[in-house]
């Protein structure tokens, strides 16, 4: 049986066992190497025909087997296994069934092919990326990414700029404030139920540090986890005494208990807010002094927006008057929509300053990513979403951090008059 093209009778041509053993490596058997069939038509070997494999082996010049024809097959060839098993060769060559040709080591790798040229690629961001420092704070930074809207980019926006801040040579904590805990997955970090989590830091009191996880993506990148006990966490909170506060004041123990360990409080503390305005996403907010918020570029996440900064007003004139609206990142961009861009064009209409000049593309490797326990950068550094995301790391660190209400409301007060003795 053959699976390539049908031979011409005048061009049939005996294949010996021997013309296998040289082009597969198996060790010759004397006595044996001429053995034909004379039923299969073929010339198969009568000791090997009643078991045959299929491998892929088109003939080329170089192989060594034109003398014997086989290299008029050109196509999937039925191939005997040898009589004592396969050998060696024939595992490598099971090993590499879908590639054109066997390797062979006396060719030089060709550096040109796509795959080695995205490698060069990713190498050489990663490079860039150590090489560089970003400017550190002089105090920690609390973001709270935040969108009462699902699926608009929240938890892969936290994981990938928390990840950019650390390879730059920033300290970042990632707070996973959502009970699906898709920000600790993305990270690699261990969130089943049991492990200390923010959920015992809400609800136990449980100290902030105690709950921290070494993240192995980037240096100086720690997490504390969500854990499925976090979905009853708002039930729980209604009837505990300033329960809009619990992470504030968590967060106000943390940086003592860093130096009593012998380390210094981080540069960035990044919160992933879930999809909702519940009290998990009020304390985030009341504990933060910044919101990131992402944007999907689509219409309805113009709707979300203007409910979400009705909220953010309430809680600065209420339980926070420090916390601003710092940064807007627009995300899932396609760029074959002319919706995405009059979205685009809207929201830096309104918001000017506040929006970043990257843009987060959609695309297939920023969604991949979190399959494998990475965020973009690591998963896939030379990818537009990971330059991007790089790109928007870089804005927040060099953007100042705008003045709060409270202090814009100071600075438009009048001066009051000192009255000077004689």
């Amino acid at each position: 049986m053959s699976c390539g093209p049908e031979w011409p009778a005048e061009r049939t041509t005996t294949v010996t066992i021997r013309t296998w053993t040289r082009a597969l490596g198996w060790p010759a058997r004397p006595g044996r190497a001429d053995e034909t069939s004379a039923e299969s038509g073929l010339g198969w070997p009568t000791a090997a025909r009643e078991a045959p494999a299929l491998i892929e082996a088109p003939a080329s010049k170089g192989d060594g087997l034109e003398a014997d024809g086989l290299a008029e097959t050109g196509g999937l060839t039925e191939v005997p296994a040898p009589p004592d098993g396969p050998g060696p060769a024939f595992a490598a060559a099971e090993r590499h069934v879908s590639r054109e040709t066997l390797p062979r080591p006396s060719q030089p790798l060709d550096h040109s092919t796509p795959i080695a040229a995205e490698a060069e690629r990713a190498v050489r961001v990663l490079n860039a990326v150590a090489a560089s420092r970003l400017p550190r704070p002089p105090l920690t930074r609390v973001m709270a990414v935040a969108n009462q809207k699902g699926g608009v980019g929240k938890t892969t926006t936290t994981v990938n700029l928390s990840v950019a801040l650390a390879l730059h040579g920033c300290s970042v904590l990632v707070i996973d404030l959502d009970p699906q805990g898709n920000a600790s997955t993305a990270l690699g970090v261990p969130h089943h139920s049991g492990t200390p989590s923010i959920y015992d830091v809400l609800i136990d009191d449980l100290p902030m540090i105690e709950a921290t996880t070494t993240v192995d993506a980037a240096p100086r990148l720690h997490c504390v986890p969500a854990t499925i006990d976090l979905a009853g966490a708002e039930i729980e909170l209604v009837s505990v005494v300033a329960r809009e506060s619990r992470l504030r004041r968590a967060l106000a123990k943390y940086p003592a208990d860093l130096r009593t360990s012998g380390a210094e409080p981080p540069d960035y503390i990044l919160i992933d807010c879930p999809p909702s305005l519940g009290l998990l996403t009020v304390n985030a907010l009341v504990a933060a002094g910044e919101v990131l918020i992402p944007i999907q570029c689509e219409y309805y996440a113009l709707e979300g927006l203007r409910q979400l900064l009705r909220n953010i007003g309430l809680i600065t004139s209420h339980l926070n008057a420090d916390l601003t609206v710092s940064t807007i990142l627009l995300t899932m961009y396609d760029g074959r929509t002319r919706l995405a861009d009059q979205v685009t064009q809207e929201v830096r209409a309104h918001f000017s300053e506040l929006v970043l000049d990257a843009v987060i593309p959609r695309s297939i490797r920023v969604s991949e990513a979190p399959g494998f326990g990475q965020s973009v950068i690591t998963y896939d550094p030379g990818s537009r979403g990971a330059m991007c995301y790089l790109e928007a790391a870089r804005e927040v660190a060099h953007r100042a951090r705008p003045d709060t209400p409270a202090q814009r409301r100071s600075a438009h007060a009048p001066a009051e008059r000192v009255e000077v003795a004689g």
